[in-house]
């Protein structure tokens, strides 16, 4: 047992929409991110996903409308619903999801990356 200092964690990566892992409970990874600019639609078919904003705000954009998250707040996407994140300035933010969930669920981009590091 071990604790984690998420500021300490964040200041080892600079690049942004490539998750590091941070923790493992239940069959869940705790991964930190920066986000930056606009990520692509996707969905994850059998995984709810929850985004945690530490810094900064962050949009997840839906079909049918556009939620905001500001610093402290966070948002679960239901499995299975399609979004598009979507940070105007760089956003610290954690992530909440199960192991087997594929970083950009089916869709094939140059930002997926299902081999992520826990750091």
């Amino acid at each position: 047992m071990e604790k984690v200092n998420l500021k300490e964690k964040l200041s080892v990566f600079q690049d942004h929409w490539n998750p590091r892992i941070v923790g493992e409970l239940n069959g869940q990874q705790v991964k930190l991110a920066k986000l930056k600019g606009e990520f692509i639609w996707h969905s994850h078919e059998d995984e709810d996903e929850l985004f945690y904003v530490i810094k900064g705000t962050l949009k997840i954009e839906f079909r049918n409308k556009v939620v905001e998250i500001n610093e402290n707040e966070f948002l679960i996407v239901p499995k299975g619903v399609e979004h598009k994140p979507i940070a105007v300035e760089e956003v610290h933010m954690m992530l909440f999801e199960p192991a087997a969930t594929k970083h950009t669920g089916k869709e094939k981009h140059t930002l997926t990356n299902n081999n992520q590091e826990f750091i």
